[in-house]
This record gives C-alpha cells, structure tokens and sequence, in this order.
C-alpha cells in the first residue's frame, strides 16, 4: 500500500467482482463479463469506469431496475444488419453479444451494423470494439447515457457525455484504440473526484446556474461541457440519433439516470459497427501500411514541452503492460466501498 493507494493482482480484484455479482444473480459467465468489463478499465487506467462502479450495478440489480440474468431478442434482422432489444440486461452482457453478432455477420458482408435498445450502462466502449481485432476487423461502439450535457449555448443537460469507439488493427505495431466521450471529460472522472474529495480542472463542468466550476459537487448537480465546444455538441447529438433514436431506445432527457432512478430502467441504447478489411484490401498490405503510418506519426517532432507524440489508446495499452505486472493502484474510499459491497453480498473481502 502507497498513501491511500492499495496495488492489487488484475486476477484477484477479477474474481473478488465475479463473485459479488454471483451473489446477486448473475451467471457466472456473464458475472466474468461483467467483471472483466471494469478491470479491463482500470488496467488501461480509466479508472472512473473500473471496480468503482461495482457499488452501483449491485445496487441497480438488489432494487430489481435491472435484470441479473441477460435475455436478448432480435427485433429486425438483415444480412447486414440487426436491431437488438436488450430487455433490460446488464449492458456488458447485451453488448459483447451485440458485438459478437456484428463481427459474425461483417465475415460475410464486409460491413454490418448492430443496434440495441433497453439495455444499461456498458462499461468503456473500448471493451467492445477490441474484440473485433482478433479477427483483422475495425470495430466501432457508441452509446448515449442520461443527461449530463447542456447543448452548445445551454445550461440544462440534455446529451448523455455519449462516448464512442473505434479499434484499428495494426502489424507489428500496437493497435490504434480510441475511446473518448463526446464530453471535455468522462463524467465518471468527475464522481471519482468527488469520491476522493478532490477539485476538478476549469473548463470541466457548470454548475446549475451555468457557471464554470472546479467543485465536483457543484459539476454532478450541474451539466458538463462538450469538447471542442458545438462540434463536441453536434457529435453527442449525432451518437443519440444512431444509439437513441435508430435503435428504438430512449434519448436525451427520457433517459432515465442509473444514479438517481431506481424506479424504472435506463432504456439506454448503443450501437456497434464493424469493417471487414480482407473485403476492402489484403489485411497484410492494411497492417503495413498502418505500421507505417504509426512510425511516421512518432517519429514526428514533439512540440515544445511535449517528450513523445503519442497514438490514440498506446498509453492505455502502455499502462495495461504496466499494470499486468504491478498490480491495479486502488484507491482506499473505492476499496472500503468494495469491502462494504462484499458485506452486504455476504462475500468474504480478502483483497
């Protein structure tokens, strides 16, 4: 343990999450699914959307909002296409076989698209689009949430942060992973600030009166703001049409918050998207030349005060490595809530 930091085995925290969701439900393998989803998160160092999150997927499934046990049915099917209805399963679950579907019919079309309605919130939306890697494809993932985000000139929440993703495969090079929300920050980072009673950046949130604010508190009971102002806007706008509306889910403000409403689901929609690359160009000549576009773009010179020039998704693959090997830094409010979870799952803390 370093100050209020305890490094744990990515395997131990692993199976310490399996467990707690068995106790309420869940099948095992979609207990591991679950799990693996916000470990996954924390060893790539996003760790506003790892173990942190257990507190509250316990506690929407104890108050029966959301359904330990997964069930998925197809509404509209094409050979390129499929439109999910998630019957309000744990979002993990619904999208990994959402995704599953999409690269099994991308094997035959090139392209295919796969949209999923009544579901919940579904981890990093990296999770998803990785999988497609192993099979020389491009993945794409978004999803809309509750309103967090004023539109470019409000100061009501309207858009969830709607994070999006795409993994691009690469040869002997590391992968190109982008995971980003529509949001100048993760929404998640904000709540662990708060956790942590930290401060947070200007520039990150208003409060509800509009203003900006460095108050965590005052950022969750207000709205954050979209990055690279209204194109940060039109995008979020852009994920709520292709997860929201084209996928039968709920959208902007008739999204229900998983924090707040323990009464009804969420109706949070996504969206998953996959390219074939042998059904394009050979996937050897795609690989080269992404290897040698990632050699071109570090060898760029840094700016000043910049010591690398980095991809998207290599410090997070960076950190992963790092992380495998030294455990997971976990910080003690998130830990003590871990241990209070265990207590009331009757699951023995042993981390």
């Amino acid at each position: 343990m370093t100050n209020n930091v305890k490094y744990i085995q990515a395997d131990d925290l692993r199976n310490y999450c399996i467990k707690l969701f068995e106790s309420v439900g869940v099948p095992k393998e979609e207990a591991f699914i679950n799990a693996d989803n916000l470990v996954d998160a924390n060893l790539s160092g996003i760790d506003s959307h790892g173990v942190s999150r257990m507190g509250i997927y316990l506690k929407r499934i104890r108050e029966n909002v959301v359904k330990p046990q997964s069930r998925v049915t197809i509404m509209n099917e094409a050979p390129a296409t499929v439109s999910l209805n998630g019957e309000n399963s744990m979002g993990a679950v619904v999208s990994k076989k959402a995704m599953e579907l999409a690269i099994a019919k991308a094997k035959e079309t090139g392209v295919s698209y796969v949209t999923v309605n009544n579901s919940n919130h579904f981890g990093t939306a990296a999770y998803f689009t990785k999988m497609a890697l192993n099979h020389n494809m491009i993945g794409f993932a978004a999803t809309n949430g509750a309103s967090r985000m004023a539109p470019w000139g409000g100061k009501e929440a309207y858009f969830g942060t709607n994070p999006f993703s795409v993994s691009i495969p690469a040869g002997s090079e590391r992968p190109i992973i982008v995971d980003m929300a529509t949001s100048v920050v993760a929404r998640g980072k904000i709540i662990m600030a708060q956790k942590n009673s930290e401060t947070i950046p200007e520039g990150w949130a208003m409060n509800k009166d509009g203003e900006f604010t460095t108050s965590a508190q005052e950022a969750l009971d207000g709205t954050v703001l979209p990055f690279g102002g209204p194109k940060g806007s039109a995008i979020a706008l852009i994920i709520d049409v292709l997860s929201g509306v084209l996928a039968g889910a709920a959208f902007g403000t008739g999204i229900k918050d998983m924090y707040g409403n323990f009464k009804e689901p969420t109706n949070t929609g996504h969206v998953f998207g996959v390219l074939n690359i042998e059904k394009f160009i050979a996937v050897d000549l795609f690989k080269s030349n992404m290897d040698q576009m990632i050699k071109d773009i570090k060898a760029n010179s840094p700016a000043q005060g910049v010591q690398e020039v980095f991809l998207p998704g290599e410090i997070e693959l960076r950190k992963a490595e790092q992380r495998l090997k030294e455990g997971i830094p976990i910080t003690l409010p998130v830990l003590r809530e871990l241990e209070e979870e265990g207590r009331l799952c009757g699951v023995t803390f042993q981390l």
